[in-house]
């Protein structure tokens, strides 16, 4: 799956691997707005927007880690 209109972003976790995640511009909570994708990486594509986990909710930091 690629990376189509910057609907997905990597997010960048503690033990430095990285998580796929889908961004539902739709919606305006911020808490439903990020889908927890794929599972975790070591590279991500070039072309990947990185984001910290510190810049998102709780409930999704939480989702990261579960898988």
């Amino acid at each position: 799956m690629g990376l189509k209109h910057k609907k997905y972003i990597y997010v960048k976790r503690a033990d430095g691997g990285f998580v796929k995640v889908r961004v539902l511009k739709s919606r305006q909570e911020d808490e439903s707005k990020y889908v927890v994708i794929g599972p975790k990486v070591i590279r991500p594509p070039l072309t990947a927007v990185i984001v910290n986990e510190e810049g998102l909710p709780e409930s999704v930091k939480k989702e990261l880690y579960n898988l």
